[in-house]
């Protein structure tokens, strides 16, 4: 045999090799079919996305869990498809354009990530319709179901405002299901290596939308500002005795395990001045980077010094920066005050509404900012509206897992790995 002919065999080995994995199975679920090209191509789509590393240890402990989700997908589907519920290309590349903006990527971006790292657009597109199917399903199928008395709105309220003066605490989670007593020790497992990548650096954020089976996932887990009244028992007991940054260890529910991460925590009934927002609006006059001069940069300083001097509304502002200056002056809406810098914030103090600064050196030259508006922070309080909306978010997502495990155990599944 020729040198040429060994390496033309062992290319079509590796090849057939390559088929030979898309079309094997993994497992049968009813009617459908899931092929070892399928499983490999999510697990490499979940370490990139969770941002943990790619070695045989860690493949281990989260294949299975990937299967799980991949099996559960197919069931969502296959229910949603019952009911004619359905997701279009165009929920499928909007979900796209969405993740692509959230990660500062340009359009198109995403695709060439997931190219990059030999993983198909499908593997991801996949997983989106699953999730927009399901949630559609759920909601028209289940959403009637669920109703909130004014009884257990007034309950609640008076529960949380007997937290006045009391921490309160911004929580993440990582939901894991335990559905049966055989899956027990293998979904601990899951939980405690989870775990310890995060505390190596994973993110907790990154990890919960790709393994979290709550409906938190979507939002990196995060459940957001709540009072130990408003947190499930558990739970609750658990973050009192935490930290801020602080984990905690795997907390067995009746439902599954949890990870819990504390972000933060402050006394509930006082508003936090870092949620005020303000209105403000700009003008800006460029200087040359590159080429600048002294006069240019002088010239830039006098322009803003007269803005400064003229306007005396927001008004003025506007009409000074559209005819002065279009491209480099606006508004910006609704700014928290907390994500400004600490020396904008400072600023800010000092003017009151339809006050224009003095002039301010920007990193393109020299502006103007003027505060139109500036509103409190909100409440702590939930409103009646925000109270209703809550306990059916939590009561639709126990509706939700046990609709699906209820699927579950009426499905054909056989499992080939």
């Amino acid at each position: 045999m020729t040198r040429i002919a060994a390496i033309l065999m062992l290319i079509l080995a590796g090849a057939a090799t390559a088929a030979a994995q898309e079309t094997r199975i993994a497992a049968v679920v009813n009617d459908d079919m899931i092929s070892l090209g399928d499983l490999e191509a999510r697990v490499r789509l979940v370490l990139l996305s969770s941002q943990l590393p790619d070695n045989e240890q860690v493949r281990q402990r989260v294949t299975p869990q990937v299967l799980r989700t991949l099996i559960d997908e197919k069931l969502e589907v296959q229910e949603a498809k019952r009911f004619n519920v359905t997701a279009s290309d165009d929920d499928i590349n909007k979900a796209f354009e969405r993740l692509e903006q959230q990660n500062n990527m340009p359009k198109g971006g995403l695709e060439q990530v997931l190219s990059a790292h030999a993983i198909p657009r499908s593997s991801l597109a996949d997983q989106i319709r699953s999730s927009i199917i399901w949630n559609k399903l759920v909601e028209g199928k289940l959403g009637p179901n669920v109703s909130v008395s004014d009884e257990e709105i007034k309950d609640t309220l008076s529960r949380i405002k007997q937290e006045i003066g009391r921490p309160q605490y911004r929580v993440a989670e990582i939901f894991l299901a335990v559905d049966n007593p055989g899956q027990e020790g293998d979904v601990k497992a899951l939980a405690d290596r989870l775990l310890d990548q995060i505390r190596q650096g994973a993110s907790f954020s990154a990890v919960a939308q790709q393994f979290s089976q709550s409906p938190t996932a979507a939002v990196g887990g995060d459940l957001g500002w709540l009072t130990a009244a408003e947190l499930p028992h558990d739970i609750a007991e658990a973050v009192q005795g935490m930290q801020g940054g602080q984990l905690s260890a795997p907390i067995r529910t009746s439902g599954g395990f949890y990870i819990l991460g504390l972000l933060e925590r402050r006394t509930f009934g006082t508003p936090n001045p870092a949620d005020a927002t303000v209105t403000l609006t700009r003008v800006s006059f460029l200087v040359p980077a590159e080429t600048a001069t002294d006069a240019d940069r002088q010239k830039s300083l006098s322009a803003a010094q007269q803005v400064s001097e003229a306007a005396k509304s927001c008004e003025d502002m506007r009409r000074i920066g559209k005819e002065r200056a279009p491209q480099t002056s606006g508004d910006m809406r609704d700014v928290k005050i907390g994500s400004l810098p600490a020396d904008f914030q400072t600023l800010l103090a000092t003017l009151q509404p339809g006050q224009a600064s003095k002039p301010l050196q920007f990193r393109d030259g020299f502006g103007v900012v003027m505060l139109c508006e500036r509103k409190e922070a909100p409440s702590p309080i939930p409103t009646r509206e925000q109270l209703v909306d809550t306990l059916t978010r939590q009561r639709l997502d126990t509706l939700a897992r046990r609709y699906l495990r209820d699927i579950r155990r009426t499905a054909y599944v056989d499992l080939r790995v």
